[in-house]
């Protein structure tokens, strides 16, 4: 091949390499979204240890609409969402709410260092190595699951915006 025709091959192969990445990224967030768990599944097992040390486990809360709350203290919407949780566990606990915050940080210091700048009186877990996530799928930072009684999910909740507080505590109300 001269030196002319290699000139114009690199680009084409730059933009054609591009293209494939992309095209297998969007393949890969369509099966992982296509897998995310849904409202009217069974909620998949916690099966971690909480921040105290002791186990939680979804079996041991049936009776109890649960909360199951994934965040990141790298995610700014999750600093606003914790104390909205705080308030929604100091209302309806009493009431027969369980919250489980799940920290998907890798590193459990920078889940620890979250909560003492931002204290909760729930039961947290880390999921460093994304476990109990890769069972839910959560599609955004942060996601809730409203899991009833039984232990179905019935609400899926992505995101969180101040004014997404009424509808979760509506949600919650519903089902106790």
């Amino acid at each position: 091949m001269n030196p002319r025709s290699r000139d114009r091959v690199r680009p084409a192969m730059r933009r054609l390499t591009l293209a494939l990445f992309a095209l297998a990224s969007v393949t890969a967030l369509s099966a992982a979204t296509a897998h995310a768990i849904e409202e009217g599944a069974r909620a998949p097992e916690i099966g971690l240890r909480d921040t105290e040390g002791n186990p939680v486990r979804l079996a041991d809360l049936r009776g109890k609409v649960v909360l199951v709350d994934f965040w990141a203290s790298w995610c700014a919407p999750c600093r606003q969402e914790m104390p909205v949780l705080e308030r929604l566990h100091d209302r309806y606990g009493d009431r027969g709410l369980v919250i489980v915050g799940v920290s998907i940080d890798r590193d459990a210091d920078n889940m620890r260092d979250f909560l003492r700048r931002t204290p909760v009186s729930f039961r947290v877990v880390h999921d460093g190595q994304h476990r109990v996530a890769d069972r839910y799928a959560p599609p955004r930072m942060p996601s809730s699951y409203f899991i009833d009684r039984r232990g179905v999910i019935r609400y899926v909740h992505e995101g969180f915006r101040r004014s997404d507080a009424r509808a979760m505590e509506q949600r919650i109300q519903d089902l106790l």
